[in-house]
């Protein structure tokens, strides 16, 4: 199976604990997601939750044609506003490792997002990837990139 590694980085004209605060809740992922995928979180009471390791969160996405799946993720590791990592345990994807890295820079933070993920199905996996997986991810963090500019602004 092979396994894609992208990298995606952004300075923020905040600080660090009001960056970590966004991007550390995961009812905020659905601001920072495109609206043709249908992001909802469906975890219950995550409003009253502050992330934790092992925490589970729950999500409907529709990543591809408007197919409405199920995805469940697990925060595996977090050290307070340095990272945090969160990782697929069912869903659309055969391998999904996301790490999310806060650094206090001038005037601002640098946030770096990791991604590792694979697809499976062998060589139908690599040309989804190719056709189509590998440009949607790209315009997620597109997307996601343009959507934080406008929520705290460019640094």
């Amino acid at each position: 199976m092979k396994t894609y590694r992208l990298e995606f980085e952004q300075k923020l004209p905040v600080d660090l604990d009001t960056a970590w605060d966004f991007f550390s809740s995961p009812l905020n992922l659905a601001e920072i997601t495109p609206k043709d995928m249908t992001f909802d979180v469906t975890s219950p009471n995550m409003e009253q939750t502050k992330m934790y390791p092992g925490m589970i969160i729950t999500y409907k996405v529709s990543p591809l044609f408007g197919i409405k799946l199920d995805w469940m993720t697990e925060i595996t590791h977090v050290v307070d506003k340095k990272y945090f990592i969160d990782e697929q345990r069912f869903g659309p994807f055969a391998f999904w490792h996301h790490q999310h890295h806060f650094s206090e820079i001038e005037n601002g933070i640098l946030m770096q997002d990791i991604l590792h993920y694979a697809i499976g199905y062998g060589p139908i996996g690599k040309i989804a990837n190719a056709v189509t997986v590998h440009k949607k991810i790209h315009s997620i963090f597109d997307f996601r990139f343009k959507k934080v500019e406008e929520v705290f602004g460019k640094l």
